[in-house]
């Protein structure tokens, strides 16, 4: 940990009081536009925000609150050092830590404006790696301003340090199971009427710099249109989107020295894709959803640039049993994303995922990514009762393409001298992998989560590192207490 719990709570302490004098908005996180209009209230603001507006109702356009996070991880035989994952020997691959972080924030609405700050402290114990990826201390998460009101006109804007969240967060997401999460420096106009929502976005994505002010990578651009509608095709939400990340040769190197230090290297990456989703209770018990996007433009891959041409899709579905004691719910997933079948022919056929939350979809181990994968997914859940949720998921994956890497949940491929690389001949089973998951929230401001996995390796694991000494499975155990006030 690089401060002492006495700096943590003086900084935020101070953040609070500086912040105390700007105005801010609830930070939603959600696929609706980044409306400068708050949704509708929900019975509970938060603990602070309940406890001041009982007192003073002039505080109501305040929006006063945080969150403090605690999560200890075990990971045994993979997850934190990907070019050791599964490695039997002659490598230490285990690594357990104890996750630290705390948030605070300031809002204020009122009809036509409004502006919200956060501050955010990220700390470990116990962890092996260096640079920590975990660790941040104390900085500015997110500090926008909000122009208009849906309501009353259908263009709003948001400009500033925000949050991007758009669909099930597979191209576009916070990271919020990361202790430090993402978030960009952007601006954002939105328009809103009851039939549809279009958000046109650029920024650039912000990099964490353990004892300095966090900023954004200059070098790498992020920008994009997503439109939503629910009426278009009735019972389900419609979505078609237009990403544009371009990235020029200063990226690799900005921030040098942090875990988040600069990017990926020079490429030019265009993604257009659609996402459809059956909206809750239409089709009585069933659920489906689905996804599909293709890529265009180049990359510079070792100093050669190369025209980028992949694509990914994903489709599943279910059905819950409502009426039945813990409303059961069966599932069913495939995912896919294309690899590189010839590194010579002058193109890129690695599909890039931009900036996901991954864990949630292709496995909670956060092992694999949704590049050059085919993965299968069979889900369960129930809930015996209300504030308790269980979950079993179960995955398996192959490689889309032996003559490309096997890809970790984010970074360059698995690539190691006498073990991972490229190996078209092996077999391309790479594994399977098995979740459990229980949520317990008792309460709206308290969530307390506890998970288990394990990663079974397949053939390719095992030829692959035949010789360094032989593979083995990985296991990785969690518990989280989440507590918003």
């Amino acid at each position: 940990m690089k401060t002492s719990q006495t700096t943590h709570l003086a900084t935020g302490a101070l953040v609070l009081a500086i912040v105390s004098t700007v105005n801010g908005a609830e930070p939603a996180a959600t696929t609706t536009p980044a409306s400068a209009t708050p949704p509708k209230p929900a019975a509970s603001a938060g603990l602070a925000n309940d406890w001041l507006r009982e007192h003073n109702q002039s505080l109501t356009p305040w929006d006063i609150g945080g969150q403090v996070r605690a999560r200890y991880e075990v990971k045994d035989g993979g997850g934190s050092f990907p070019v050791r994952d599964f490695r039997r020997s002659g490598v230490d691959n285990d690594n357990s830590y104890f996750l630290l972080r705390e948030k605070l924030h300031v809002g204020y609405t009122d009809n036509w404006f409004s502006a919200y700050v956060e501050g955010r402290d990220s700390s470990t114990t116990g962890d092996d790696r260096n640079p920590n990826p975990e660790a941040d201390g104390a900085d500015l998460h997110q500090a926008y301003v909000g122009l208009g009101n849906a309501k009353n006109f259908p263009l709003t804007a948001k400009i500033g340090r925000q949050e991007f969240v758009y669909g099930d967060e597979r191209l576009v997401g916070n990271a919020d199971w990361n202790n430090l999460g993402r978030v960009f420096d952007a601006a954002k106009l939105s328009y809103e009427d009851k039939n549809l929502w279009v958000d046109a976005f650029s920024g650039r994505v912000v990099l964490a710099d353990d004892g300095s002010f966090n900023i954004a990578n200059d070098y790498d651009w992020f920008s994009g249109v997503y439109a939503s509608t629910r009426t278009l095709i009735p019972k389900q939400e419609t979505q078609l989107y237009l990403l544009a990340r371009d990235t020029s040769a200063g990226s690799p190197t900005a921030t040098a020295g942090s875990p988040q230090a600069g990017g990926p290297g020079a490429r030019d990456i265009y993604t257009f894709g659609a996402r459809v989703k059956s909206l809750p209770g239409q089709f009585k018990g069933w659920d489906y959803g689905a996804e599909a996007a293709g890529q265009v433009g180049s990359i510079n891959l070792g100093g050669v640039r190369l025209d980028q041409r992949a694509f990914a899709a994903s489709a599943g579905g279910g059905y819950t049993w409502a009426k039945a004691f813990g409303s059961p719910r069966l599932g069913i997933e495939y995912n896919f994303a294309s690899g590189d079948s010839n590194s010579k022919d002058g193109k890129s056929g690695t599909f890039e995922n931009l900036f996901p939350t991954n864990y949630k979809h292709y496995g909670y181990m956060d092992l694999i990514g949704w590049r050059n994968i085919h993965n299968p997914r069979l889900s369960a859940s129930l809930k015996p009762a209300k504030p308790l949720t269980l979950t079993l998921d179960y995955h398996l994956f192959w490689l889309a393409d032996t003559s490309d890497f096997f890809y970790p949940e984010a970074g360059a491929g698995r690539s190691a001298a006498g073990s991972y690389g490229i190996n078209p001949t092996f077999d391309s089973f790479v594994g399977s992998e098995l979740n459990l998951d229980a949520i317990y929230a008792p309460k709206p401001w308290l969530a307390l989560r506890a998970g288990y996995g394990h990663f079974f390796v397949g053939k390719y694991v095992e030829n692959s590192l035949a010789g360094v000494g032989g593979s083995t499975g990985a296991d990785w155990l969690y518990l989280q207490a989440t507590f918003n006030f």
